[in-house]
């Protein structure tokens, strides 16, 4: 058996190596040029479309936990109208940074599949476990997420409460601490802290 399927692999290896007796070069340069223009629109496709909002709470382990808890926060309703949705906050604008975030967010595929968080129960009881690798990544890198939209150099640090605009220019503005460090819980509930270092 193992001859055989060596026998088959080989006599394709040789067909793959012949140059074309049908084909011009040119037609298979043009049908791969097309073929790649294909496959990238494809990909491109697929890639916004698992990274919209109504992807994100298609699952009820979403739908029915963190997203219910957003709706209640500033980034969801405020008086400017101006709404983050979860991709703005979990994954990279940037294209390169998307693409390993989504490659890191296939684990979650994973945890679907086995039911890791499926009820509500379970879902709290790994809330730590999930919120700490989410702060772990927003350290890591340098809260890429957050200054998509707040960035230290457009802040008007005089319209800031006086201990807002304190911090932020001691800690943002030398660089030593990042986002995640103080703001943990801006847009859902956060765990049980009591074993986890205050900003």
């Amino acid at each position: 058996m193992w001859t055989r399927a060596k026998h088959r692999f080989l006599e394709l290896w040789k067909t793959l190596r012949k140059p074309s007796r049908h084909y011009s070069l040119g037609f298979l340069t043009l049908g791969g040029f097309i073929a790649g223009i294909i496959f990238w629109g494809g990909f491109n496709t697929a890639l916004e479309a698992t990274n919209t909002e109504s992807f994100c709470t298609g699952c009820h382990e979403m739908r029915d936990n963190v997203f219910e808890e957003l709706k209640t926060t500033i980034h969801y309703n405020n008086r400017s109208g101006v709404r983050a949705t979860c991709p703005d906050c979990h994954v990279p604008h940037d294209w390169t940074d998307k693409i390993a975030r989504k490659m890191q967010a296939s684990k979650e595929v994973w945890g679907k599949v086995f039911g890791t968080i499926n009820t509500r129960e379970k879902f709290l009881d790994e809330r730590l476990v999930l919120a700490s690798h989410e702060w772990a990544r927003l350290k890591a890198n340098d809260s890429l997420e957050c200054r998509n939209c707040h960035d230290y150099d457009s802040m008007d640090l005089t319209r800031q409460a006086p201990r807002s605009a304190q911090i932020h220019q001691r800690w943002l503005g030398s660089g030593e601490k990042t986002c995640i460090d103080c703001h943990k819980g801006v847009a859902h509930q956060l765990p049980d802290m009591r074993d986890i270092p205050q900003g």
